[in-house]
């Protein structure tokens, strides 16, 4: 994939498909263009695909980068490839067929699109709604607090659900905050949503000055905001590895323990794609135990 030219066909596993505006510059605060962001996803996509294969995903489409019109779509973008997969997903509003990304030709295509952001639920289509393999909790500063706050929230969290038997995975949000993920025994919507309520409620309590679980923006300055909504079947969440849409193209990137405990800098946790290619090449994917079955744990 050239980062020279405007236009480029490729053979993507086997998948035909005409890559276009590869000029395109999405990102002026890094010098990032479509080109460069599309070589990302192909060369991601084997630690970024056990996270998003089987899950219906929806999509942040800005084809001019952040600066231009941006919005979230659920069905598949104009234009994409019939050999495209897709589920039937039910919705308050009716339903929608949306694309499964389950192949670096799928996400390739996806990207070309300008579905540069992906975003997945925490339940497969096969297995439904009722049935969540894993629980999110996002972690969001409201004013005042940074990624070195949700990194103190987030260890306390962590001890939290070890204690409870399950074993948390922190992923940095490329945005503001931090993503905490546990695989679990499939379980409803509801149950895991209302495990994830109270889990947050119990942190709100031990430390008031620190947490708040309001979504309201007044109550939270200078507090952590945990967000156990996203656990709702109808939420998603942006999936690992995605690169965000924001002034610079950050990334939702696995992270260590030891990484989250030594932060005191919220710069120290923000990786763009060449850094979180060069860490997968270093580590393997940090997050691969959320996809395995094996460490799947009951809710208390």
């Amino acid at each position: 994939m050239p980062a020279s030219v405007e236009r480029q066909v490729v053979d993507v596993e086997g998948h035909r498909l005409s890559l276009s505006h590869l000029d395109r510059l999405l990102y002026p605060a890094t010098g990032h263009t479509k080109a460069q962001v599309l070589q990302y996803y192909a060369r991601i996509a084997p630690a970024m695909l056990p996270h998003t294969a089987g899950r219906p995903a929806s999509f942040v489409r800005a084809p001019e980068g952040p600066g231009g019109e941006s919005w979230v779509a659920k069905n598949p973008p104009p234009g994409a490839p019939g050999w495209v997969p897709r589920v039937p997903v039910r919705h308050r509003e009716g339903t929608t067929e949306q694309v499964v990304v389950d192949s670096t030709a799928v996400l390739v295509a996806m990207v070309n699109l300008g579905a540069y952001e992906v975003h997945v639920p925490q339940w497969t289509a096969a297995a439904g709604p009722d049935a969540h393999d894993r629980l999110v909790l996002d972690l969001d500063p409201g004013p005042g607090a940074d990624l070195v706050v949700c990194c103190r929230v987030a260890q306390r969290l962590r001890q939290l659900l070890d204690d409870d038997g399950l074993t948390a995975h922190a992923v940095v949000s490329g945005s503001k905050g931090l993503h905490l993920y546990a695989p679990v025994h499939p379980a409803s919507g509801r149950a895991v949503s209302g495990y994830a309520k109270e889990l947050a409620a119990r942190m709100m309590g031990e430390h008031p000055g620190l947490v708040v679980v309001s979504m309201a923006r007044v109550e939270r300055r200078g507090k952590v905001l945990i967000d156990w909504s996203q656990n709702a079947s109808a939420k998603t969440t942006a999936a690992p590895y995605t690169v965000r849409l924001r002034e610079r193209p950050d990334v939702a990137a696995p992270v260590t323990w030891d990484e989250v405990v030594a932060c005191r800098d919220p710069d120290e946790l923000v990786f763009g794609p060449e850094d979180v290619l060069d860490r997968v090449d270093t580590y393997g994917d940090l997050l691969a135990p959320l996809a395995a079955d094996a460490t799947r744990a009951r809710l208390p």
